[in-house]
């Protein structure tokens, strides 16, 4: 009996100390293993994004370029870097309101910096003949309406615009005694021009000349 007693009392002694050991955390103790994929709580979907749908706006068609020019006002930008050709078009209005006004007033000097030498030699005969004739032109370019170009090309390095002037003008001829015999500075005459201007690219001389005219 004594022995029994013994025993059990060795029994309880080795349970509270197992207790003591295993019944407590200690730090060391394994961690969980990650989940699996399959096991973890679906990630939230990126609600989606809505489409753009603005149409991008294109540059609008340049209206006082005709279609079949923009090829060789291509060739002639490419050619020559810098041309633009809204200046181009601001050029060739000045330069058809002096043309004319030096035209209007026999001032051949004038025309022979403005126009190749066949345009100013044409234009110097019929000065002529209206000087033998007795005749003055009191004329006076009241507008240009519109200036497009029309065509355009090159040929190595020779470049031609042709541009169509639409313009009001208002003409009056007087004969050897001031009378007028023909026009009228009180209504405006509408005009149709189509003139080309050539330039050599790259060349030293920036200007464009006048080397053809002819009425649209």
């Amino acid at each position: 009996m004594f022995y029994v007693v013994l025993l059990a009392m060795v029994a309880a002694f080795l349970a509270l100390r197992l207790y003591s050991v295993l019944g407590k955390r200690t730090g060391q103790e394994q961690q969980p293993l990650p989940r699996a994929a399959e096991d973890r709580p679906a990630a939230i979907a990126a609600a989606p994004r809505p489409l753009d749908t603005t149409v991008e706006q294109r540059e609008p068609v340049n209206r006082n370029i005709d279609p079949r020019a923009e090829a060789g006002l291509r060739a002639i930008i490419a050619g020559e870097q810098g041309f633009d050709v809204n200046q181009f078009l601001a050029g060739a209005q000045s330069a058809y309101r002096m043309t004319l006004e030096a035209y209007w007033a026999g001032d051949e000097a004038t025309l022979a910096e403005l126009t190749e030498p066949d345009v100013a030699h044409a234009f110097g005969e019929a000065i002529a003949a209206r000087r033998a004739a007795g005749e003055t032109l009191e004329n006076r370019l009241v507008s240009i309406e519109r200036a497009a170009i029309a065509d355009a090309s090159l040929d190595g390095r020779e470049a031609r615009i042709t541009v169509r002037f639409d313009a009001d003008i208002a003409a009056v001829t007087r004969d050897a005694e001031g009378h007028v015999i023909a026009g009228s500075l009180t209504d405006a005459v509408e005009t149709h021009d189509v003139w080309t201007f050539a330039r050599t690219l790259k060349s030293r001389d920036p200007n464009w000349k006048l080397a053809d005219t002819d009425e649209a």
